[in-house]
């Protein structure tokens, strides 16, 4: 019978190739991952199949710890502006608290290893955030734009505001909101 896998063995992988993608992006080599997570590379692809299979698991645990932040206290019956800033909020704050695992996630978004399988299965966290898409576009609130037009917009100008906050983290609060300002006011009719 085999021995049953260990929870914290998985998450040592997961944290090592975190690291390493962050790092050194989705060509960080296996044998990398597991002498980070002090392990056997064997033992690395006991747990994942393939490292394709590994970067697919990241990609959702990453997009599950960010939507564990966001999702919970998620203004359902705010207003559209009060709904987009309270995701702003929990992507600026989650990004500036985990640096590493934003710089990963963006890794493997870009990377074209991460199956459209996994890019559903990690939207479904998301499905309050399409769903204040599509009624900012009905309610005439938002730029008549497509939805990855705008979550390009987000990302590319969240990650300059994340930049900032780097440089000067005692200016956190005024660059999250002066960058929530800037992303309302180019996406807002």
């Amino acid at each position: 019978m085999a021995r049953p896998l260990s929870e914290a063995k998985r998450e040592a992988i997961l944290a090592a190739a975190c690291k390493l993608v962050a790092e050194q992006g989705t060509g960080a080599p296996t044998a990398k991952i597991a002498r980070e997570a002090k392990l056997a590379e064997g033992t690395l692809f006991t747990y994942f199949a393939t490292k394709d299979d590994l970067l697919n698991q990241l990609y959702l645990e990453l997009k599950t710890d960010f939507a564990r932040l966001t999702v919970p206290s998620y203004p359902a019956n705010g207003s559209v502006r009060d709904r987009f800033e309270h995701f702003w909020n929990g992507f600026i704050d989650w990004g500036a608290k985990h640096p590493a695992k934003r710089k990963a996630l963006r890794q493997l978004a870009v990377s074209g290893r991460i199956t459209q399988e996994t890019r559903d299965r990690s939207a479904v966290a998301f499905a309050e955030i399409s769903a204040l898409f599509e009624q900012g576009h009905r309610d005439g609130v938002l730029k008549d734009q497509p939805q990855s037009f705008i979550g390009t917009v987000l990302d590319a100008l969240g990650t300059m505001t994340l930049d900032l906050i780097a440089q000067e983290p005692n200016r956190h609060e005024h660059y999250r909101k002066t960058g929530f300002s800037v992303f309302w006011d180019g996406i807002s009719a």
